[in-house]
């Protein structure tokens, strides 16, 4: 048994305190940050996320704050201050710094973020805090204020630092770091240094020492990785079932955008699932109530965007899903690592297209990390792995030890089978307590690759349906492909031929997904645009090859026959339900401006306010002036 003190180097007030919170020994990280602290260096570490990063801060930040407290010093502000790029990840990096230091007495601590009561934070800047934990934004705005003095100021740290720039802070950094004193130690916490975090680094620090943590292939060891590639107009589906197989675990799944948050949530809250979006829509109130539910097992899913997901953690998160293909190798590993913590085994699991599936690939060849490709189970199956699960549990609670029943049930248990078959009785009683599912599992089927360059097979019966919809509205192939997508919630590549009338339109769509469309777009568009979308009278037609498009605009053969400079988005991989863009159908009908000061083609098809040919189809408003694209 070796006698080496895990803790040594470690002021002995945060020992205590690290023994208390159930550390047996510093994670390599703190261990190499811990011997920087003793030489007095800056520090630049580069390590993923769940390498305990935040403690190591406080082990840097711990020598000035205890020698500051115990002398009980006189200061015009605070002594160290750290930077963050999300409301979350503040209020976290300040929960945890406050209980590493909780056994010095009269430690204080402060935070200040947008969308909090800024009088209230200066009342409490007021106070001259030992530790500021602050976001670049709402810290700028106290600085002009002059809320705030730095004179007395040791320490900053810049944490996260590649996420602050990814979202636009450098203007707000560039400002801080000038105000701050040139006498102060200055440290920077990054999981990546691309180059223009090191030209950061290089303007902040001066003589760092740059410490490596877990390299990304490294991290996420405890983790299992598997990728299910499925259709667009599967996608849904593939999540509930994933979901199902996931039972009550902690489950964080991950969505590109903002709405998206919501529109999942919803829906899987309606599925009967305890699901909340998690996104920057929310009001700080918001967010921190549905963190605090989430942490507290309240709420088992959340769905959130990667900005959003900064600052979340949760000890025992289970699963992350990926709804998308991060941008970014880093961003893979930062949504992965925030399961499989203190040795746990966690998961990861993504749920892609065929289009989506090389980016992938390289995102995962990128951080060095090995992942399955299976077929995602049929419905029968899941339901049979749910059901021996819950058997396996059964058993294991009968061979508890003392788990015996009360008395007054074992007299009920034996005049209920006093003269009667057990076999049934157990078989009643086994159907009463088998917990429901949140709804049934669904058959998805694999979708099939395809080879680079080429589009998939549209071959099949095709089902026409009647869109209220038209050109003198503003509808284009574009708009419409993603108008349909979105309210009948498939893909792009069950879409037939769209024909695209001056007051109607006729948009094909893959007889195998007919129905489910019809139950979802015939009903109310959310958005309340007014469009109707209703199934066409006459029989499915066999698609046969597609010729280009016609330019009269009468006709399009999706994908076929673009004309230079006519950019439409068709990727299903970036959104939901099949919206290509994510964002919407770009103008609502009737919105198209008139391409002249007081001129349009064509007569309003309806109670429409604004007939407009739409974007860039009205022709020229005077001699010599070249068309105007508004697309």
């Amino acid at each position: 048994m070796s006698d080496v003190d895990p803790f040594a180097g470690v002021p002995p007030e945060l020992q205590a305190t690290l023994r208390a919170r159930g550390f047996e020994r510093l994670t390599p990280v703190q261990q190499a940050v811990l011997r920087a602290s003793s030489e007095g260096r800056n520090v630049r570490l580069s390590s993923v996320t769940g390498s305990g990063k935040t403690v190591a801060a406080g082990l840097v930040l711990a020598p000035d704050l205890l020698l500051a407290a115990r002398a009980d010093e006189a200061r015009r502000g605070p002594l160290a201050l750290v930077i963050a790029p999300t409301r979350e990840l503040a209020a976290q990096v300040r929960d945890e710094l406050t209980w590493l230091f909780a056994q010095i007495a009269g430690f204080a601590t402060a935070v200040v973020t947008g969308g909090t009561d800024m009088g209230k934070e200066r009342r409490a800047l007021g106070k001259k805090p030992h530790l500021l934990v602050a976001t670049p934004g709402r810290l700028l705005d106290h600085m002009r204020a002059g809320n705030v003095d730095f004179m007395s100021l040791r320490h900053v740290v810049l944490d996260e630092a590649d996420r602050m720039l990814d979202m636009g802070f450098k203007d707000e950094l560039d400002a801080i770091i000038e105000a701050l004193p040139e006498s102060r130690h200055s440290h920077l916490m990054s999981a990546t240094f691309p180059p223009d975090v090191r030209r950061l680094a290089d303007t902040f620090q001066h003589d760092a020492l740059a410490i490596e943590g877990t390299r990304p292939g490294a991290a996420n060891r405890d983790i299992e990785h598997t990728v299910y590639v499925v259709r667009q107009s599967d996608r849904y589906d593939a999540l509930v079932n994933c979901l199902l197989l996931l039972g009550d675990a902690c489950t964080l799944v991950f969505v590109p955008r903002r709405h998206l948050t919501t529109d999942i949530a919803e829906r899987l809250a309606k599925d009967g699932f305890s699901a909340m979006p998690f996104s920057g829509e929310l009001t700080q109130a918001q967010r921190t109530r549905t963190l605090n539910a989430f942490r507290s097992g309240l709420v088992s899913i959340l769905v959130a965007t990667d900005v959003a997901a900064r600052g979340i953690d949760v000890s025992d998160l289970s699963a992350v899903i990926h709804m998308d293909v991060p941008r970014r190798a880093e961003d893979y590993v930062h949504r992965s690592g925030r399961t499989g913590r203190a040795g746990n085994r966690g998961r990861s699991l993504s749920i892609v297209t065929p289009r989506e599936r090389r980016a992938l690939e390289r995102v995962l060849q990128t951080a060095r990390i090995e992942a399955d490709w299976p077929a995602l189970p049929s419905a029968k199956k899941i339901e049979r792995l749910l059901r021996k699960r819950w058997r396996k549990e059964l058993h294991e609670r009968i061979a508890e030890d003392g788990a015996a029943p009360s008395d007054a049930n074992l007299e009920y248990a034996r005049r209920l089978l006093d003269g009667r078959d057990a076999a049934p009785i157990v078989a009643h009683l086994l159907d009463m307590v088998q917990p429901d599912l949140p709804r049934r599992p669904v058959d998805v089927g694999t979708a099939p690759s395809r080879a680079p360059g080429r589009r998939p097979d549209r071959g099949g019966a095709f089902v026409p349906f009647d869109v209220t919809w038209g050109s003198e509205g503003g509808a284009t192939p574009a708009r419409l492909l993603a108008h349909v997508c979105r309210r009948g919630d498939i893909g792009s590549e069950d879409v037939g031929a769209i024909r695209i009338g001056p007051r109607r339109s006729t948009v094909e769509v893959a007889e195998r997904v007919a129905d489910a469309f019809a139950g979802r777009a015939e009903g109310e568009d959310e958005r309340g645009e007014g469009i109707r979308i209703s199934r066409a009278k006459g029989p499915p037609r066999t698609s046969t090859p597609r010729s280009p498009r016609r330019l009269g605009g009468k006709h399009l053969v999706p994908g076929k026959g673009r004309r230079k400079g006519r950019a439409q988005d068709r990727s299903p991989g970036k959104a939901y339900g099949g919206h290509p863009s994510g964002e919407g159908e770009g103008k609502p009908p009737g919105r198209g401006k008139p391409s002249g000061p007081g001129k349009h083609r064509g007569k309003p098809s309806g109670p429409r306010k604004h007939p407009g040919k739409g974007p860039g189809r009205g022709k020229p408003s005077g001699p010599g002036k070249a068309r105007k694209r508004r697309d």
